[in-house]
């Protein structure tokens, strides 16, 4: 499955950050440890992933696109704003069990990948209720919007979505 749009050139994805960019995007992660997860408000989790190489535990602080059900397991949604090889990414695609932290409570979690399609979606609903977030977040990753729901639906086919469904078995 390809996370690129046909008819449009691929992004110019950011490179991940390193030195004090690195320790600022890990930030997030120590707050969490620390029992300050609540001060997210719900936009951001910690997400506790195997490592597809070293099988440890890894903790990644990831911004939730979107929150809700599906199929009547609480859900969670989020981006791959570094593309398809970005480290958690990956390692979800190698072992989907993991778990989340959202606030202080903890939820053994399931991940799928979300196709391009449903992603297109998820990106029109998600501008109109972040216009500023979604903008920044597409400049940062190499896209030009107009704001207009195509433009937001090109974007979303490009990136990589994963939900994150409460409770499914191991």
């Amino acid at each position: 499955m390809t996370h690129e749009s046909a008819g449009s050139p691929a992004p110019r994805r950011p490179a991940p950050p390193t030195g004090w960019r690195r320790t600022a995007f890990r930030l997030p992660v120590h707050m969490f440890r620390m029992g300050l997860g609540p001060l997210f408000g719900g936009r951001l989790l910690l997400l506790v992933h195997t490592g597809r190489v070293s099988g440890l535990p890894r903790r990644t602080a990831i911004e939730v696109v979107e929150a809700g059900t599906h199929e009547g397991r609480a859900c969670w949604t989020v981006a791959s704003g570094f593309g398809p090889g970005a480290d958690w990414f990956r390692n979800l695609e190698r072992t989907p069990h993991a778990t989340v932290q959202a606030g202080r409570r903890f939820h053994a979690v399931t991940a799928h990948v979300l196709t391009s399609e449903e992603g297109g979606e998820l990106m029109v609903r998600y501008a109109p209720r972040h216009p500023r977030v979604a903008r920044r977040l597409c400049a940062y990753m190499g896209f030009e919007v107009d704001g207009s729901p195509e433009d937001y639906r090109r974007v979303g086919e490009s990136i990589p979505f994963v939900r994150l469904t409460e409770g499914a078995k191991r």
